[in-house]
């Protein structure tokens, strides 16, 4: 984690990416952020469809101590809203989820989708241009051959660096029900993408069909007690998959005992304790997020108020749960009524399967450091840009004699909430999206 400072990790300001007003139109608004493999790009999708792609400032690994400073690389518009005359409904050009292939060469690739086509895209760089050809025209049109004369021998040019975008495959027509996961496999020949009742396994070279590997659709559909709410691949074994469930469960899934993985090879599951038990159960206990550690030996799991820690050798509990904002059991009601109960936390881990971050409310976001046990509430503000600016530690006041650094439970704005954030996978380096802004932090400098 970061540098410790009164037993503290301590990380500091680096960038902030957006607009720094307060006018916020929705389709400006962040709903994925994700880290290539190496780190070197950082991709993040808006709701209106757009994808940017950051790239790490050569200069700022160079320095000392390196900094984790990005500059806008590519910006391209992936999807579109549409309309489908069906149902009828409209299909929002929100992307879901963006997720990296591994790069084999200076070509880029990233899967990215919204609720209901997947599309992969190439992105490319491109500094030369060749002049001169014999059949084409300055203008680009083809000329007439009886009206060639003399040969030329083409010649290449150097132009500006242009980064191209191009989509090379549009994966559509697969789900009734919304996109919530895409997760390419270790494989790096296929994927899979889940809504709330199928997953998909695709091969990335084929558009026209895809393997449903589950479905969880009764027959009836009165009958339904549960939907699929994230889904993603072993980081290794590539047969491998695991999806977490609206109940609470997360299923392990061996793709070698059969075609369809109705049933599962394992199930991770905690009981609930029957004293806790109340009206806002079911919607506290599902799993809004689930992430394989990069050694894939252990897996997180989100639900509404803590964030736990599972080994894939033992389904009975987790081994570690840390509380995200108990503070807030007590307003589960309030929470409820204005339906920030439904809201989808994500989580990560840092590269070394160390520390895990997630987000909360007032913008403020969670690293639990697994080694020390130790954890901090950090926010994403605007009032705090400057450079290298170390991030002071937040607490929330749930009762009595509020503290002169601490905030009341009541005070906390519901309506700017960190639901997605990425972890650099070699470096502390953090990317947080707060509803317009991309915020970039790493450790004390």
């Amino acid at each position: 984690m970061g540098n410790e400072s009164n037993g503290e990790a301590a990380w500091c300001f680096s960038q902030i990416k957006g607009a720094l007003d307060d006018d916020v139109t929705d389709a400006n608004i962040i709903s994925c952020v994700e880290f290539n493999h190496d780190g070197e790009l950082l991709a993040t999708g808006d709701k209106g469809g757009r994808v940017v792609i950051f790239q790490r400032d050569p200069a700022s690994k160079t320095v000392s101590p390196r900094r984790g400073e990005y500059n806008v690389y590519s910006t391209f518009q992936s999807h579109e809203p549409e309309f489908d005359y069906l149902k009828p409904l409209e299909i929002e050009a929100k992307i879901n989820k963006i997720r990296w292939l591994r790069a084999k060469n200076p070509v880029h690739f990233l899967l990215a989708t919204n609720d209901k086509t997947v599309k992969l895209w190439k992105v490319s760089e491109r500094d030369k241009s060749f002049e001169g050809y014999n059949t084409k025209g300055e203008n680009g049109l083809t000329k007439d051959p009886q009206n060639i004369t003399a040969l030329r021998v083409p010649s290449v040019k150097q132009i500006p660096l242009m980064v191209e975008a191009s989509p090379r495959r549009i994966f559509a027509n697969a789900h009734t029900y919304d996109i919530n996961s895409i997760s390419v496999n270790s494989d790096q020949e296929t994927y899979l993408s889940a809504d709330d009742l199928r997953i998909n396994l695709w091969h990335l070279e084929v558009t026209k069909e895809s393997f449903n590997i589950v479905d969880i659709k009764p027959t009836n559909m009165e009958e339904l007690t549960e939907m699929i709410t994230a889904a993603e691949f072993h980081p290794t074994e590539c047969n491998v998959f695991v999806y977490s469930s609206s109940k609470g469960t997360i299923r392990l899934c061996d793709m070698r005992s059969s075609a369809l993985c109705d049933r599962h090879s394992k199930q991770f599951e905690e009981p609930e304790n029957p004293t806790n038990r109340s009206f806002f159960s079911e919607f506290i206990s599902s799993i809004s997020d689930v992430k394989l550690s990069n050694s894939g030996r252990y897996m997180i799991s989100r639900d509404y108020l803590s964030i736990k820690v599972w080994d894939l050798h033992m389904e009975t509990k987790p081994i570690e749960t840390y509380a995200v904002h108990e503070y807030l059991r007590a307003k589960l009601c309030s929470l409820y009524e204005n339906v920030c109960i439904l809201d989808k936390f994500e989580c990560c881990w840092n590269g070394k399967d160390t520390s895990i971050m997630t987000g909360s409310y007032n913008n403020f976001f969670r690293v639990f450091d697994r080694k020390t046990k130790k954890d901090v509430t950090l926010e994403a503000s605007r009032d705090f840009v400057k450079p290298k600016t170390v991030l002071k530690p937040r607490k929330v006041c749930t009762g009595g004699k509020r503290k002169k650094d601490e905030i009341s439970v009541d005070c906390l704005d519901f309506n700017k909430k960190i639901l997605h954030t990425a972890w650099h996978p070699q470096e502390n380096i953090i990317a947080v999206a707060a509803t317009k802004n991309l915020f970039i932090f790493q450790d004390k400098f």
